[in-house]
């Protein structure tokens, strides 16, 4: 099941990878070399919750619901997802080549590509919106020659599940489940649409990064990333939930177990399309899918 926030890869690497350049081997250091080193997770006491939606606002299609009792067992969970300068250090450690290295391109909104690019990449045809833009990665998110070395604190995006789930057996963790997940993100609210409560904006004040103005053509303001640790966190101390990147879990969308399940939105959802930056939305890729908009939050049992 494919969705227009989160096409799926449909090809399989035909483009081998190339070894890194002198100067993006350069990059790549000078990103690790900002990486903290510290875990930093929240530990959770889990409990039961009521899970998903059935409010006008939910997608049916997307099996938001229906609302059930859910029970998680204690665990502990980042308190933001994942950065580039942490996946950095990561690459650097490991040698690790992600999926959109291995096929030659990811999937970048449009509106972040240069004229070029955007004059010659192949869009989606259920989302053209999004396009296959060849030597767009974790490092060069826009598929030119600018990297993410002046974004050390924004989340790491273009990366798969498969590419998640290689870190997170680095870092000595595990993603989370989506019970997990959107038991983390209510911070304790029952049945609230967003993290902080019943209202989108309280006091019109932006709490999450989604797009801005009229999508997908017209933005208000710069699209895309911001810091792991904008906006102020819930009630456990976890930043950006909703909005900012969607992020893997280690949970399959449906019975099939052909596409993962992904939580959070991202700051290409916007009312008018897409209203999945809720603690209950829903979304899904296959496994190798690399989109710009997609990162990773860690946990581990306790």
């Amino acid at each position: 099941m494919s969705s227009c926030c989160s096409p799926d890869r449909d090809d399989k690497p035909t483009v081998p990878h190339d070894a890194k350049t002198d100067e993006s081997a350069s990059v790549l250091e000078a990103l690790a070399s900002l990486a903290t080193g510290e875990l930093q997770l929240v530990g959770l006491n889990g409990g039961t919750f009521l899970m998903g939606s059935q409010a006008p606002d939910a997608y049916v299609e997307d099996s938001e619901g229906p609302v059930r009792e859910t029970t998680v067992a204690p665990f502990a969970i980042a308190a933001t997802t994942v950065t580039n300068a942490e996946f950095a250090a990561f690459v650097v450690n490991t040698g690790h080549v992600t999926d959109a290295e291995l096929h030659g391109d990811s999937l970048v909104f449009a509106g972040l590509l240069s004229d070029q690019l955007r004059a010659t990449t192949p869009a989606v045809q259920a989302a053209p919106w999004w396009r296959q833009t060849p030597g767009a990665t974790w490092l060069y998110p826009a598929g030119d020659d600018v990297s993410v070395l002046a974004k050390p604190d924004h989340p790491v995006t273009h990366v798969s599940q498969r590419d998640a789930m290689a870190y997170a057996q680095w870092a000595g963790v595990r993603l989370l489940t989506e019970a997990e997940w959107e038991f983390a993100a209510r911070g304790g609210l029952q049945q609230q649409p967003f993290p902080w409560g019943s209202v989108r904006e309280p006091d019109g004040v932006a709490r999450m990064n989604t797009f801005p103005g009229e999508f997908p053509d017209r933005p208000g303001a710069p699209v895309g990333t911001v810091s792991a640790s904008a906006f102020e966190p819930n009630a456990y101390g976890l930043h950006n939930m909703t909005g900012n990147v969607w992020e893997w879990t280690s949970s399959w969308f449906t019975g099939d177990q052909h596409a993962a399940a992904l939580r959070g939105g991202s700051y290409m959802c916007h009312s008018s399309y897409c209203r999945r930056y809720r603690t209950s939305a829903r979304s899904s890729a296959t496994p190798d899918t690399s989109l710009g908009h997609t990162g990773l939050r860690i946990g581990l049992s306790r």
